[in-house]
């Protein structure tokens, strides 16, 4: 992360290129092996994840009072392709059944080389911006749980970009309890 120095609002946030999110979508209990299963769509990005467990975990790591988590990603990640991982995790994770605090959800932005914040970037966005911010916020008190960030920008562009993004998380957050609640209401 590198963070500009304020200089008296050249780099202060203008305006929202897009407020908009990708279309979404999800489909639970898809695979047959895995404990838990989703698929979850965002624009032209689509990831499966499959939970598996509970497994043993190495002595050294063992706490009885928290659970282990394991995740194996190859694939070269980008910002966009972050977020739809976070996303189909947690959807996944539900389809488990596992015992979770909070829900969370992936949400990216860009800030172009206007200062313009471009919410849930295209790939030819995430290229053309100076910066890429990815965050991973909670369901419960829509704080900031992980940050992923590539490039420059000043601490208000920061701040303004998480704003949006916990604004956005709302909308996820609604298509979770509206995933779910189609699921279950299916006789």
């Amino acid at each position: 992360m590198v963070c500009l120095p304020p200089d008296g609002g050249a780099h202060k946030f203008r305006h929202m290129a897009d407020r908009r999110l990708r279309e979404f979508g999800c489909e639970q209990n898809l695979l047959s092996r895995p404990d838990g299963s989703a698929s979850f769509v965002q624009g032209d990005t689509t990831v499966v994840v499959g939970i598996y467990g509970p497994a043993e975990v190495k002595v050294s790591k063992e706490s009885y009072d928290r659970a282990t988590l394991e995740v194996i990603l190859k694939p070269k990640l980008t910002a966009k392709l972050l977020s739809c991982c976070l996303n189909s995790a947690c959807m996944a994770a539900m389809d488990a059944g596992l015992n979770m605090r909070c829900l969370f959800c992936g949400v990216t932005c860009a800030i172009d080389l206007d200062g313009n914040i471009i919410l849930d970037p295209t790939a030819k966005q995430e290229k053309e911006s100076r910066a890429v911010l990815t965050f991973a916020i909670d369901s419960v008190e829509r704080q900031v749980m992980m940050s992923s960030t590539k490039g420059a920008f000043t601490t208000a562009e920061f701040h303004q970009s998480i704003a949006i993004c916990q604004k956005a998380a709302e909308s996820i957050f609604q298509f979770y309890r509206d995933s779910v609640g189609r699921r279950y209401s299916k006789s």
